[in-house]
């Protein structure tokens, strides 16, 4: 199933219409497609590093959660960039969007490497749901260490080959999560278990998007970098 560019364009005419927090970016990737990213600057006099906030599927980088992640983490001092990730037409599976990782891989190294360039020595991805499983993908094909620090929110599939990940990595998921991710998370707290710095949190009361637990989320992401990327 190809890309749906004409909807990844919708999105970001929607998202762009009703900004009002952060700079709207666009970067390039080596086929010439310029996708949609979201920078806004910590609300503190000195920024302790910065985060990428990837997006489930079909998703947008200022939709519902992730636009309250992006503001709420940026408030703590860390700046964000919320990137869009590919998306697939509507009908589309979540086994579906396995054939376009190699883009969401592209899309993550590039965001990467602009925060970089802004002079961000201290990077984490901050992830959800697919956006998660897409992050866990990239995370496991880069070598570089440019990323510090990975949180994965309700991921998705569970864990993939999570020995090559040696960055400490926080495992979020809710007490009325999606039931494959409520079965899974035994197995990924022995799997993480191996990283120093790791852990894994149930968040009582929540559902998938954290309806009602977004300080609390926020509060939990922002703990778990300072401690694990603190500022030098």
């Amino acid at each position: 199933m190809a890309q749906d560019y004409g909807r990844e364009a919708r999105w970001a005419s929607d998202t762009l219409a009703t900004l009002i927090e952060g700079q709207a970016v666009r970067i390039a990737q080596k086929n010439g497609h310029r996708f949609l990213a979201l920078y806004t600057g910590a609300k503190t006099q000195t920024a302790r590093g910065a985060v990428i906030i990837a997006h489930g599927r079909g998703w947008a980088p200022d939709v519902d959660l992730y636009g309250e992640l992006r503001g709420r983490i940026a408030d703590a001092g860390w700046s964000t960039l919320s990137i869009q990730l590919p998306v697939l037409p509507g009908t589309a599976k979540i086994a579906d969007y396995r054939d376009i990782f190699p883009d969401s891989r592209e899309r993550f190294a590039l965001a990467v490497d602009w925060l970089r360039d802004k002079g961000y020595t201290r990077v984490a991805i901050v992830s959800h749901s697919l956006g998660a499983t897409m992050a866990n993908d990239y995370l496991i094909r880069q070598s570089d260490r440019k990323v510090g620090a990975w949180v994965f929110i309700s991921i998705l599939n569970g864990l993939e080959d999570m020995f090559r990940i040696q960055i400490p990595v926080l495992d979020v998921y809710a007490e009325h999560d999606w039931e494959v991710i409520i079965t899974g998370a035994d197995e990924r707290s022995r799997q993480i278990a191996r990283v120093p710095g790791s852990q894994q949190v149930l968040m009582r009361g929540a559902q998938h998007f954290f309806e009602g637990h977004r300080e609390e989320l926020t509060q939990l992401i922002v703990r778990f970098l300072d401690n694990v990327l603190p500022a030098r």
